[in-house]
């Protein structure tokens, strides 16, 4: 697997085409384009020998893939409506580029790749949000920026919250700093800086279990981290001043859809948001996109953490024929308006690629949310996350329904004995936005993932949880 940087989810057509290029030589089953939880991309099916020439390709894109894994500072997500949105708070692209440039961008040879933040006591993550809708899932990165303004002042800044994570031992929830700061790129750059020098010189490098920023802030104390962040951005004598955490907006609310037609706040300009299934592209999906990208939306091309992507500034004239085009309809996997269950289906690699992963998750959770969509009417989109074991890469604690590969029995009708099978464990009530919630302990456990097991479990929760009917 090879992994990028993309900051802030935004590609364009000819760095996609070059995507499906990179991996052609590796077969239409292995080589194939994952779209991330974190609007990343990770090229599958690359083999070392050719990764050179890859490489170069990034580089003449302005590309790289310099400190995208291991313990380094993971992609810096924004708001995948940046600059096109009409309730936009913060444009987030900015804010995430410089984000990105502290932490792989040589400031010596101004080249990529930055031994500063290369080693890390274990990775970190940062994410901006631009809005109240909070596409950018604050609630669970280390860093979280969540727009607001100053009460006094007006000025338009961030509540800072901090820690939240998942693992294999521990998954948290982010946390009040009490700390505000201005969205500017010098306030957040620096407040960023701060915090990962203390995190990189004072975490724990013993136990990695224990290596994530929340357990520092622990050991701490809030108020104590808090001043010694105050302490270390006076230091670099910037002109930054941290505030005191401000009151959010308290006006009612409704998180917005991101797949669909959309107005822009352009005049005559709309976004189209398009499902792709679990996030995975083969190489013609891949260059269908691009096509469609460089027709419509002057080539460029947004990623979301629900592994979907956003044509932006879509001519409004021209949005009946985009969504006319023979690569969004008929047997084509795209669509703009999937079912409810479908649409909101979100995936971590699975067993197919990961060596960690219990069971497969891609192909499954594609087949079973579709037959979920034709048994079961629910009357609003519904968050169905797999993951393929407890690290939870797809964040099963965040989504409606949440299920996680894990050892199962089952009765061999044969012998009458319980033989082991793939299975899962399955987290229900997780929410994201404003109101941000994460379900930490499963409904229930060891539910082998065949069809005929599954299913009608997953059924039975629609209905008791969600209001689900059954066609």
């Amino acid at each position: 697997m090879l992994r990028l940087k993309v900051p802030n989810g935004i590609i364009d057509a000819d760095q996609l085409r070059f995507f499906a290029d990179s991996v052609e030589k590796y077969g239409e089953e292995g080589g194939v384009l994952d779209i991330t939880t974190r609007q990343n991309i990770q090229l599958r099916g690359v083999k070392i020998e050719d990764a050179p020439e890859i490489f170069d390709g990034f580089h003449s894109r302005n590309l790289t893939s310099f400190q995208s894994g291991l313990d380094s500072v993971r992609n810096m997500v924004g708001s995948p409506l940046a600059g096109i949105d009409d309730q936009e708070m913060v444009d987030t692209r900015e804010l995430c580029n410089a984000l990105n440039d502290l932490v792989s961008l040589d400031p010596v040879t101004e080249t990529r790749g930055n031994p500063a933040y290369a080693n890390l006591p274990r990775k970190f993550n940062i994410a901006v949000s631009g809005s109240r809708d909070d596409y950018a899932h604050t609630h669970i990165n280390d860093i979280g920026l969540q727009p607001c303004p100053h009460a006094e002042t007006g000025v338009m800044g961030f509540n800072v919250v901090l820690g939240g994570f998942m693992s294999i031992k521990r998954v948290a929830e982010s946390i009040d700093s009490k700390m505000w700061i201005p969205a500017d790129r010098n306030s957040v750059v620096t407040l960023s800086e701060a915090i990962l020098r203390i995190f990189r010189d004072e975490s724990e490098r013993k136990d990695r279990q224990k290596a994530r920023l929340m357990w520092l802030v622990e050991k701490y104390g809030v108020d104590e981290f808090k001043a010694a962040i105050v302490k270390e951005v006076e230091s670099y004598d910037r002109g930054v001043k941290i505030c005191d955490t401000q009151p959010a907006p308290t006006e009612a609310f409704e998180r917005r859809e991101l797949l669909g037609v959309h107005p822009q706040k352009q005049e005559g300009k709309s976004r189209v948001g398009i499902h792709v299934p679990t996030g995975r592209l083969s190489q013609k999906e891949c260059r269908a996109i691009a096509h469609l990208a460089e027709t419509y939306s002057d080539g460029e091309i947004r990623l979301t953490v629900e592994q979907n992507v956003i044509l932006p500034n879509v001519d409004n004239n021209k949005v009946d024929a985009l969504l006319a085009e023979p690569q969004l309809n008929g047997d084509s996997r795209l669509k703009v308006n999937p079912g409810n269950i479908v649409g909101n289906t979100v995936s971590c690699t699975g067993a197919q690629f990961c060596g960690l992963a219990l069971v497969e998750t891609k192909a499954n959770a594609d087949r079973i949310s579709r037959k979920l969509d034709e048994m079961i009417t629910v009357g609003r989109p519904l968050r169905i996350h797999w993951t393929g074991c407890p690290n939870s890469c797809g964040q099963v604690q965040v989504a409606d329904i949440g299920i996680m590969g894990a050892p199962a029995r089952k009765e061999d009708p044969e012998t009458g004995k319980k033989l082991a099978v793939p299975g899962c464990n399955i987290f229900v009530g997780g929410r994201i936005g404003e109101d941000a919630h994460l379900a930490l302990e499963p409904y229930k456990k060891g539910i082998p993932l065949a069809d005929e097991e599954l299913i009608p479990e997953l059924i039975e929760i629609i209905k008791n949880e969600f209001g689900g009917v059954e066609k």
